[in-house]
């Protein structure tokens, strides 16, 4: 079945002409009024699937964005399908040449769990912008919400155009052995390896959202209290399962216990109760066991542990928690979290955090709390990361106007609004010849002139 579907969207792009600007602006508009008309569906699902997420988190976080990400294509998509026209040099003249953004035909889409509508549909805006077709494949992870999308997408567009393929971990390994004109993953920098060579068998260009440890650094400067404001927000959302999330806090020695008691004060007062529906609950309980042993081990190696409240009896909910003093070697500062686990890391200079950040993979974000720009013109220089959100947590990740991407070992390629079109346009060149041709003039055979021709053009400056 699976293959059939790639098959037959396979021959239609192969067959069909390149869409036009209008024609997009359907499927777009198609697109709007899925996500418009079931977003309570939707949030029931997703509120199924993780045994607890609040209504407004799904509207904020997913349904909101999407919207805005579709919206946002149909307004430019006529713009960017604008011949771009480039110069030429005098040695081709006369001539003009250009560009032409074209589909490049299926699109293959891994999403996660952790926003399963954001991550489905803000690149099937892409895709779509861009004049492809589509197949999804939504994590396992998110049974209901995987059954709502399929049902959803099945009765508004033809199969030939998008597709969404429900399955366990065997499907999505067939799915990734598909051969796809572009394969979009969301997900583990492991799981991210596995896709990454089965693509590779049929040589399918990857995008590679990874995640990865993102780091917040908090300038001597700023005031705790804001920043403790913004990273509270940041983490907390979701229970701390966003790709974005601040992995860890960067903060100076002399400061770092009273932000940990901040930060926890933030999290009382934005979650008075985790047993709320306003908290949510970590997506399984392999999940939740991890984060438990992370935090016992830190807690065993000396770390301060410092939390709001314990565990919701009978749920997945891990309450907010602050780790102060934990060890380098350990599981919370080795591998991204991915929970409602921070720790805050005490550093002395400048010049140590940032060596600390360098010590690791290069993250998805990073974000940087000062009003001092030879501080912030440091941080910048001196870290790099997939994108980076100022005095502020997760913002630039939403900024249809901006690239949305990560960088070495959080991902590679990047995609939202006009850069999402690019990222699935094949960029066509084309020259035309004018009057005459002065490249075959000189020959061959080749004479007096290629000679004088080439002596001329090699020693120019």
């Amino acid at each position: 079945m699976m293959r059939e579907a790639f098959d037959r969207q396979h021959a239609a792009s192969r067959r069909s002409p390149i869409p036009d600007a209008a024609a997009r602006r359907v499927a777009l508009a198609t697109l709007y009024g899925l996500v418009r008309d079931n977003t309570d569906a939707f949030a029931r699902a997703i509120a199924e699937d993780f045994g607890g997420r609040a209504r407004r988190e799904t509207e904020i976080l997913e349904a909101i964005p999407t919207l805005n990400a579709i919206r946002h294509a149909r307004k430019w998509v006529k713009e960017w399908l604008r011949t771009e026209h480039r110069t030429v040099d005098w040695l081709f003249q006369p001539a003009r040449a250009w560009v032409r953004y074209e589909p490049v035909g299926v699109v293959g889409v891994l999403s996660p769990w952790n926003f399963p509508l954001l991550l489905s549909l803000v690149p099937l805006a892409n895709v779509l912008s861009a004049g492809n077709r589509a197949m999804i494949k939504p994590s396992e992870l998110t049974p209901a919400f995987s059954a709502t999308l399929r049902r959803l997408v099945a009765e508004r567009f033809d199969p030939g155009q998008v597709t969404v393929i429900c399955g366990g971990v065997e499907v999505a390994r067939a799915f990734s052995s598909l051969p796809f004109d572009h394969l979009l993953f969301t997900g583990s920098t492991a799981t991210g390896r596995e896709v990454m060579r089965a693509a590779a068998e049929n040589l399918t260009p990857v995008t590679l959202e990874l995640g990865g440890k993102s780091p917040a650094i908090i300038g001597a400067d700023f005031p705790l209290a804001k920043a403790a404001r913004s990273i509270a927000f940041g983490k907390w959302l979701n229970a701390g399962q966003t790709c974005v999330a601040p992995d860890y806090v960067l903060v100076p020695a002399a400061r770092a216990a009273a932000f940990a008691q901040v930060l926890i004060e933030e999290a009382r007062r934005g979650y008075p109760s985790i047993a709320s529906e306003d908290y949510t609950s970590v997506i399984t309980e392999r999940h939740q066991a991890r984060l438990n042993a992370a935090i016992e081990e830190a807690a065993a190696a000396g770390a301060v542990i410092i939390r709001h409240g314990g565990e919701h009896a009978g749920t997945r909910k891990i309450a907010p928690t602050v780790v102060l003093g934990a060890p380098a070697g350990c599981l919370l500062l080795r591998e991204e979290i991915f929970g409602p686990v921070l720790p805050v890391v005490p550093y002395e200079h400048l010049d140590d955090a940032l060596a600390f950040i360098n010590a690791r993979d290069r993250p998805l974000a990073l974000y940087c709390f000062t009003n001092d720009k030879s501080i912030r013109a440091k941080v910048l220089d001196g870290a790099t990361s997939g994108g980076v959100t100022l005095n502020g947590t997760l913002l630039h990740a939403g900024h249809d106007g901006l690239p949305f991407g990560g960088i070495g070992a959080s991902g590679m390629g990047a995609y939202h609004g006009r850069d999402g079109f690019r990222r699935f346009s094949h960029a066509r060149a084309v020259h035309s010849i004018g009057a005459i041709n002065a490249l075959e003039r000189l020959g061959p055979p080749w004479g007096r002139l290629a000679a004088r021709a080439t002596r001329f053009l090699l020693r120019r400056g």
